[in-house]
């Protein structure tokens, strides 16, 4: 009897691979550590490239079906209440990257995953089922379970997130790195939204030391609230309720219009903000690591999920490529997206220093510089990112 592919995490990175490597006739088992398969949060942008890989998993259909299409990227001076500029996502972008620009709900994102794994035959699904650690022999790896069980498989993919177990074992470099900014996150009825502000955008305005985003959600039923700002908060924090009070309290000196947007949220939750500097092996023979347990990064590309689909497709391209054998495959997996990746988390840092939160002097340099842009010189800005599907080695974009 073949070894499954065992994944270690049912997120949308462990599920995008699970279903890539079905496709391509492996079989898969994940091993999720929570009692249900689900998404905690709100909504995620979804750039050309996200677009890229839902095709080349097969599930670009559904996924577009989910989606709301914003009409541009609006960056707003939160101080002033005025444009800095937007980026058009119309027509011309969506020829020059072959694809759009989207939102969408994350449960409704894993829902697309979740479905389509499901129906697979190749898929296996577990839950309750918490990779503590692993190890090795010639004839492949043994993920132990929290509670004892050994669970066999020809190869282990850590897609366990920020916290993960197997790159414990893989990289080994402690515990993730914490920015000291904290992230409030609401979800408010259309109606609640300032009708003056209820825009087709993905908009961020950006202030010192503090940003709000927001953007329509399902059906524009909702809007997606996400206001961040720096509190020098010492400890990683996922997903506590708050009140309005403490999100309020960083944003004080911004203009009241972007006031107001914070006002009509409710039922608050807070995130602490982690990533990790980039290493450049992902790999310890038959087990590998995707997603955030690869490459956690700051929210302010807002490239996360995009990036772990990527990562999917072209692990599921490798293993394919090289016929099952995981020792080929991985390596060449990791040598493909590991700088890729490693741009996208130090370009996000940097984002957030530059454009999210800067004040005085540097902020007034921003916005120089970003009101100059042309729409073409965005769209050659953003070329290296949205152009890419997680097959770029080989030549296929999109």
């Amino acid at each position: 009897m073949t070894l499954p592919i065992l994944i270690a995490g049912g997120g949308i990175g462990g599920l995008a691979a699970a279903l890539g490597l079905a496709n391509k006739g492996f079989h898969v088992q994940v091993l999720e550590k929570a009692p249900q398969l689900g998404e905690v949060g709100a909504g995620i942008q979804l750039g050309p490239n996200a677009f890229h890989a839902f095709d080349w998993l097969g599930v670009g259909d559904t996924a577009r079906a989910m989606a709301i299409y914003v009409d541009r990227l609006r960056l707003m001076d939160a101080l002033t209440a005025e444009e800095i500029c937007h980026i058009d996502l119309g027509e011309e972008f969506r020829t020059r990257f072959g694809n759009p620009y989207a939102v969408i709900h994350r449960g409704d994102l894993h829902g697309v995953f979740l479905q389509a794994c499901r129906a697979h035959p190749r898929v296996a699904l577990r839950t309750s089922a918490d990779v503590a650690r692993y190890e090795q022999d010639p004839g492949g790896v043994t993920a132990f379970l929290a509670d004892g069980e050994a669970v066999r498989g020809a190869a282990l993919i850590g897609a366990d997130g920020l916290w993960s177990n197997v790159r414990r074992q893989v990289v080994g470099d402690g515990r993730p790195r914490v920015s000291g900014h904290t992230t409030y996150r609401s979800v408010i009825p259309t109606e609640d939204m300032p009708e003056d502000l209820r825009w087709n955008a993905a908009t961020l305005w950006a202030g010192p030391k503090c940003h709000i985003v927001h953007y329509p959600l399902q059906g524009w039923k909702t809007f997606n609230l996400v206001v961040t700002y720096h509190n020098d908060a010492p400890e990683p924090v996922a997903g506590k309720p708050v009140d309005a009070a403490e999100v309020f309290a960083g944003f004080q000196h911004v203009h009241p219009t972007a006031q107001s947007i914070i006002r009509r949220g409710r039922d608050w939750r807070l995130w602490v903000l982690c990533d990790r500097d980039p290493v450049a092996t992902w790999v310890d023979g038959n087990v590998a690591l995707l997603g955030d347990a690869a490459h956690p990064m700051m929210q302010y590309m807002a490239q996360g999920a995009c990036m772990a689909m990527e990562d999917a497709v072209c692990l599921a391209h490798m293993m394919e490529a090289h016929q099952g054998d995981a020792t080929r495959a991985l390596p060449a997996y990791n040598a493909q997206r590991a700088l890729r990746t490693a741009r996208v988390q130090l370009q996000s840092r940097a984002i957030g220093e530059h454009v999210y939160h800067p004040a005085g002097a540097h902020a007034a340099l921003r916005n120089a510089v970003m009101r100059a842009k042309s729409q073409a010189e965005w769209r050659d800005t953003l070329a290296w990112l949205y152009g890419g599907s997680g097959l770029e080695a080989e030549g296929a974009i999109g």
